[in-house]
């Protein structure tokens, strides 16, 4: 359901239209990297640590060079000649271990061969020496006196510059410690009329994505052009470009259509050590993981989060403290970043003018923790969604009430000096809980819950950079460097600049990302596609629509201000030139084009982040439960997500993607969790990892889209996706909490965690 939103863009922009990739993806014709052949193509197997902190001794690698049909074996040692460390914040992670190994799964050598089956039988050949060491399992143990020291500081990388202000303390396996503070904490808790202190948890969990990470590399002479299914082309050609000391010039990233991400497919760790067995072998080298793999690369941060809360009797929030630890894993990744984030978004949607917050990304020797959806927001909505409950209880006040009362309005300030809130928070809220049926008569043992959440969209200081090319049969072709992960962006991207040329979409053609090729982007995350990079496509776009006005302004005797782009032609004064007309005006009857270019750039604004928000994403979320008292086990009847996309310029993929992040919420609501035994992951694989499946949705299942304008992207656009996998634990906590009066802490909500949580007393009919 789509609330709101004028008609625009000549009847375009905001209409459902099919997507770009879908036919390819529904026949199987899309190829992705695990399908792509190279001439002369071998294949590389990677040798993992069984140890999860273990000294290298020694490694024998001469049976394994001896087999019949190895190219090539490489080890940490052999990466003397190259800088072998790589990461996005801190380049601390070797692409083979180099003297120790520090997570259970880490690559120690890698062999290249004619075929997987010689690769896999030459790494098994391959002897290791190890000594293992004392395993520091979670983030309590890392931060024990005495504490194994897991690094020592590295170098920060070169990558982003919002890296630069990282503050480690290795001595302590402290990744990253974020401090933030406004107006005065204490005072606000010294006059608070009641204090809540409460600590949530959670698990690390996996992203899953149904195509594991690889790539295939070719390192010919000085050059290095590497195949795979990355977020980041441009960060990837810059860190591999670092890596092997070459030109950025002589180094090429292509993506080929792309198998899921949900933050899970940045630097890729199988691109480098690809890159490095090409090297050795001089040959392309495909590197592919398994699911296990993947699962032993990156996931989402764990942690506790320990809020506390300053309220007045009214229910007004005048203060708040928080004490975040992030299990960041082995190395830093984007732990950093996330700590960052979380920190700074503690704070949710409301008016809190007291705050203090101390966040830490910590080390240990489990799998490093990057990117997920959210970006560290899941983590703290969790606690102050559900903490917001806890007062409303204790006040004797109605959740949705509570919140009303504090949420931010339209143009507040979520801190001094960032982006004005630019949602009705409030109305929207009014919406949802009208949606649910928030003051609806409940059947015993059925509880509603809320939770409202926002994060700064589009990603701290990113650009991009789009070109349009008017071709002279009157079609269109979009030079854009955002991957195409499954949210429909290249379909966008053309339905933008249709918009602007008056042609019909079917004639824009959206190009995949090929550094060799298209022009600059920044990264695809933070929800920032359609509306950052969509910002650029339409400035080209446009450029490229005032050069044919014009061109056709003088053979048509008018301005160009009453020339009118429409249905692949210009017209004025009743007369009218087709585009292929206009070029070979120009061109003078010779072939030719017409290209625009458009830039985005960031915001100049200084915050806490580095930089101002470029949009504020929303999502807020409604269940409806009930929970069987003999297991603990929760059914979730109804789930309504709500978000702001400023303009859904494709209404269908804006709900689809509300609806697909709200699915992927449950899991780690009601059942995902990466459980490690002495610090071997031990449900690393799709049989003994919990995803949601389509018999886990609600049977009322629905996505609420609210187009509040204010973006910054065309048409008002924003980002969306993200927001909605934010709210739906807290929201179905509080359920949980209105159905039986059990208030669970910790996730994933299991039904022994319920079930104990029943027995311990704290449950009642509600």
């Amino acid at each position: 359901m789509t609330l709101g939103g004028p008609a625009g863009g000549r009847g375009l922009i905001g209409r459902s239209l099919e997507r770009q990739d879908a036919r390819d993806k529904v026949t199987g014709r899309a190829r992705y990297t695990v399908d792509l052949r190279m001439p002369g193509m071998v294949e590389g197997k990677v040798l993992r640590s069984p140890y999860p902190h273990a000294r290298i001794l020694g490694i024998d690698t001469k049976e394994a060079a001896q087999l019949p049909g190895v190219l090539g074996v490489i080890t940490g040692a052999d990466l003397g000649d190259i800088d072998p460390y790589f990461g996005q914040a801190v380049k601390d992670q070797p692409l083979l271990a180099i003297d120790r190994v520090r997570f259970a799964g880490e690559p120690v050598a890698a062999v290249a061969a004619v075929d997987a089956l010689t690769a896999e039988e030459a790494a098994r050949r391959i002897v290791v020496d190890y000594e293992p060491l004392p395993v520091v399992r979670d983030v309590a143990e890392a931060l024990a006196p005495g504490a194994p020291q897991l690094h020592v500081d590295r170098p920060r990388s070169t990558l982003f510059p919002d890296v630069q202000d990282i503050k480690p303390d290795v001595t302590r396996n402290i990744c990253h410690h974020f401090v933030y503070r406004r107006g005065d904490p204490d005072a606000a808790f010294r006059q608070a009329d009641v204090v809540f202190d409460d600590t949530f948890t959670l698990p690390s969990v996996h992203h899953f994505p149904l195509e594991p990470l690889g790539a295939i590399a070719h390192y010919r002479g000085r050059e290095l052009t590497v195949w795979t299914g990355t977020q980041y082309p441009f960060a990837m050609r810059q860190s591999l470009a670092e890596m092997f000391g070459l030109p950025q010039s002589r180094v090429r990233i292509v993506v080929p259509y792309v198998g899921g991400a949900f933050g899970s497919r940045e630097l890729i760790p199988a691109a480098p050590i690809a890159a490095a067995l090409s090297r050795r072998a001089g040959a392309p080298v495909r590197v592919l993981f398994s699911s296990e793999d993947t699962a032993r690369t990156v996931v989402r941060n764990g942690g506790r989060v320990r809020i506390q809360s300053a309220v007045r009797k009214d229910g007004t929030i005048i203060g708040r403290r928080a004490e975040i630890h992030l299990d960041t894993g082995a190395y830093t990744d984007q732990g950093s970043r996330v700590s960052k984030k979380a920190g700074y978004r503690i704070i949710g949607p409301y008016r809190i003018p007291h705050v203090e917050v101390n966040s830490y990304a910590v080390f240990t020797n489990t799998v490093s923790a990057g990117s997920y959806r959210g970006f560290g927001t899941p983590e703290v909505c969790w606690a102050y969604e559900s903490q917001l409950d806890i007062i409303a209880a204790k006040l004797g006040l109605d959740p949705f009430a509570l919140r009303m009362k504090n949420l931010l309005k339209r143009d507040e300030e979520y801190a001094p000096g960032d982006r004005p809130l630019d949602s009705d928070m409030d109305q929207a809220l009014d919406i949802l809980a009208k949606e649910v049926g928030w003051r609806e008569a409940r059947a015993s043992g059925e509880g509603v819950g809320l939770a409202c959440a926002i994060k700064d969209g589009g990603g701290t200081r990113t650009s991009s950079t789009a070109i349009v090319r008017l071709h002279q049969d009157g079609s269109a072709t979009v030079l854009a460097s955002s991957a195409e992960i499954g949210q429909g962006v290249q379909s966008v991207l053309g339905q933008i600049a249709a918009a602007e040329l008056g042609i019909d979409p079917s004639r824009v053609t959206v190009t995949a990302p090929d550094t060799g090729v298209t022009p600059f982007d920044q990264r695809t995350n933070a929800s920032r596609a359609t509306s950052l990079l969509g910002h650029a496509v339409q400035e080209a776009a446009q450029r490229v629509a005032d050069q044919v006005r014009a061109i056709a302004a003088e053979a048509l005797e008018a301005s160009p201000d009453e020339c009118r782009l429409e249905g692949g032609g210009v017209s004025a004064g009743g007369r009218r030139l087709g585009f292929g007309e206009v070029i070979q005006r120009f061109f003078r009857d010779a072939g030719g084009e017409l290209i625009g270019y458009g830039y985005q750039r960031p915001a100049i604004g200084l915050t806490a982040l580095g930089a101002t928000a470029s949009f504020w994403e929303i999502g807020l979320g409604a269940a409806v439960v009930s929970v069987d008292r003999e297991t603990g086990a929760i059914s979730v009847h109804r789930y309504v997500s709500l978000s702001d996309p400023g303009r859904a310029i494709n209404p269908a993929g804006v709900e689809g993607q509300d609806l697909g992040g709200a699915m992927q919420g449950l899991g780690p609501a009601l059942f995902e969790g990466m459980v490690y035994d002495e610090g071997q992951l031990v449900n690393g694989s799709m049989i003994d990892y919990r995803l949601p499946l389509f018999s886990d949705l609600p049977e009322s299942f629905d996505a609420v889209i609210v187009e509040g304008g204010g973006g910054p992207g065309p048409h008002g656009a924003k980002g969306v996706a993200e927001g909605s996998i934010i709210p739906v634990a807290p929201a179905i906590a509080n359920a949980l909490f209105a159905a039986t009066g059990a208030r669970v802490k910790d996730l994933p909500l299991t039904p022994e965690r319920v079930w104990r949580a029943l027995r311990s007393g704290a449950g009642r009919d509600a």
